[in-house]
């Protein structure tokens, strides 16, 4: 275990984004002094802007939460969603090598074809269905080419959490103002709540364990079930109604199974996260309003 307070932690996406917000606010109250930034602050993808400015911060951590995540756009962008997804994420790596600063970097379900009925390890075989997914996946090969023992790969999924609007946050937008509404039952995956991801992200950086973890919320749900506890708890009178994925066709192939296990991160830091219901009560009693 390593003591974080007094170190400095840059992270990408941590002004404004939705994973990003809660990472800075989870390493502040750890004690490292963070320097949150957005794309407006300057382009990450400017290889001498990038490395003059970690000259002059000199962090201990470069943390990126930065990614393309709009699925279905993604088929039809493909250079916009390798950009950010696959080059941005290794051009951070090799400049934290070059600085000797530990690299985090998220990735996703989504590597996974969902063929499994049981959690994903990640020891299991990647087969990603989408460009989203490919993106991401071959963002987390080629950091790991670069042979640099301080990286944190962490494979998430289902984000939801505050300051920004995410899948639950625009189904109580919706369940106000209708009696019924229909959701895709037949996809089942780990909600996570971004200031839990934020804080095992932090207590992963303490045991100073390196390597490639999924860390998700516990349990799984369909998107039906989600949206369906989100609605109850917010005591909306609003019926939801399970219909199959071929209901509402897309532009990208998403996995039908893509639950996540989290033992190797219990492993390391003998910490099991709470179960998706808790945290999404969390959510909807203290967070929601933000937005509303």
């Amino acid at each position: 275990m390593i003591n974080l307070e007094g170190k400095k932690a840059v992270i990408f996406g941590g002004k404004n984004g939705l994973l990003g917000q809660s990472v800075t606010t989870a390493l502040n109250k750890a004690g490292v002094s963070t320097i949150a930034l957005s794309r407006s602050d300057f382009d990450p993808l400017d290889d001498t802007s990038l490395n003059s400015f970690l000259d002059r911060e000199s962090p201990d951590y470069i943390i990126n939460t930065i990614a393309y995540t709009k699925v279905d756009q993604a088929e039809e962008e493909t250079s916009q969603a390798h950009l950010l997804n696959t080059t941005l994420p290794v051009m951070l790596a090799r400049a934290a090598k070059t600085h000797n600063a530990a690299f985090v970097h998220y990735s996703t379900d989504f590597v996974f074809d969902g063929t499994k009925d049981h959690p994903y390890t990640e020891n299991d075989t990647t087969n990603p269905v989408s460009v989203y997914g490919q993106t991401k996946l071959a963002g987390e090969t080629e950091i790991f080419k670069l042979g640099y023992e301080k990286v944190f790969i962490i494979r998430t999924a289902w984000l939801f959490g505050p300051h920004k609007t995410n899948f639950v946050h625009k189904i109580l937008n919706l369940a106000k103002d209708r009696d019924n509404l229909t959701v895709v039952h037949d996809q089942n995956g780990s909600p996570t709540y971004t200031p839990d991801l934020a804080l095992h992200t932090v207590q992963l950086l303490e045991s100073d364990c390196h390597g490639l973890y999924h860390i998700v919320n516990s349990g799984k749900s369909s998107w039906c079930e989600l949206a369906d506890e989100a609605i109850n708890c917010a005591g909306i009178d609003c019926r939801v109604e399970p219909v199959p994925s071929s209901a509402y066709p897309t532009i990208a192939t998403r996995p039908p199974y893509s639950v996540l296990d989290t033992q190797k991160f219990t492993e390391v830091t003998g910490i099991t996260p709470r179960p998706w219901v808790q945290a999404l009560r969390d959510y909807v009693y203290n967070d929601f309003k933000e937005l509303d």
